[in-house]
């Protein structure tokens, strides 16, 4: 099962290498790769992170898990980058080897952490919109694959798309075109679907924070109060990815109808945002809290919230920033 699942992944790869190679191909500022033409158009960032950073962001990791253990699962999900899948050929010399940099960082994590690989599963669904054109996030449905991935090494309950209800943003052009300043990207409008999940309740609360001196601060100390999980947004608004929890700024607790007394927590970078709405169904409790904008300790965190699965899924690129490494580190001593 694994070799011929191996060889449909080789051949989807080989059809969509030959697919890119018959359309443009140019680079745009900040490095961008810019391939296709019209409704075509996609933008994709380059990887440029070493292995040696990979390698350090998995030691945090195990650290985490090492202070954990055993009353919290934990989980890495490194989520590759769209260059990892939609890179021409001969574009490659522009961009790093996400493949092996993901080999990498999944090698090098302790065993008792669970390592939740996505590229291959990504490349199966690689022709539908599993990532956007014109923005540098994966699209919802990439998120949605992506958590299935999840609850499957969670061992938790998994409802697929038939339980949401699809909503469309029309004429959405991302950070793409603030990025490459190209006419292409913004000439080459996409939609934006999300989900929302149709057979449960849920409450979400928040804390929202805002950065003072680089430092997280809370912008209301009152703790967690009532908010939304989903924001909506008119047709070519260039904001659609902040539909979910209106973006990074909050540590956002979700309760949900689930009673199996599983309490995720996701320590993320824009790219988590898009998961938790595919997990209710999962857990009893999601948490979400970004990689920049977090004040407090994560250990006692976790204690005060109950906290049993415990999930690191940030993008590629952000694995291999000393920064995003740093901050977590942090959060274990401030």
């Amino acid at each position: 099962m694994k070799d011929s699942l191996r060889y449909s992944i080789l051949i989807l790869c080989i059809m969509m290498i030959a697919d890119a190679q018959a359309q443009p191909v140019r680079r745009a500022r900040r490095g961008i790769i810019i391939s296709g033409l019209g409704n075509q158009t996609r933008a994709m960032e380059p990887f440029g992170g070493s292995q040696a950073e990979g390698t350090k962001y998995a030691e945090m990791v195990n650290v985490y898990y090492q202070l954990l253990e055993p009353e919290v699962r934990v989980y890495c999900m490194p989520i590759p980058n769209a260059v990892a899948l939609y890179c021409p050929e001969s574009a490659r010399k522009w961009t790093g080897d996400e493949r092996s940099a993901l080999d990498n960082l999944l090698g090098h994590l302790d065993k008792g952490v669970v390592g939740v690989p996505l590229l291959d599963s990504l490349l199966e669904h690689a022709r539908e919109p599993i990532y956007s054109r014109t923005d540098h996030h994966w699209a919802p449905l990439g998120a949605y694959y992506a958590a299935r991935q999840l609850a499957r090494a969670a061992e938790v309950p998994f409802c697929d798309l038939s339980h949401y209800d699809a909503d469309t943003i029309r004429n959405y052009v991302g950070t793409m075109y603030r990025f490459s300043g190209s006419q292409l990207v913004k000439r080459s409008p996409e939609l934006f679907v999300y989900y929302k999940p149709r057979d449960i309740s849920y409450q979400t609360s928040s804390i929202r924070y805002s950065l003072r001196g680089g430092k997280a601060v809370a912008t209301d100390t009152l703790g967690f109060k009532p908010s939304d999980f989903f924001y909506s947004y008119s047709d070519g608004s260039n904001a659609a990815y902040l539909t979910f929890m209106k973006g990074d700024l909050n540590t956002t607790r979700v309760q949900t109808e689930t009673r199996n007394k599983r309490r995720l927590l996701i320590l993320k970078d824009s790219y988590g945002n898009a998961l938790p709405p595919f997990l209710f169904y999962s857990f009893e409790e999601i948490h979400v809290i970004d990689c920049r904008y977090f004040p407090d300790n994560i250990i006692d965190y976790v204690a005060e919230q109950q906290i049993t699965d415990l999930v690191f899924c940030n993008n590629l690129i952000h694995a291999h920033n000393p920064q995003i490494t740093n901050n977590y580190k942090r959060y274990l001593e401030q």
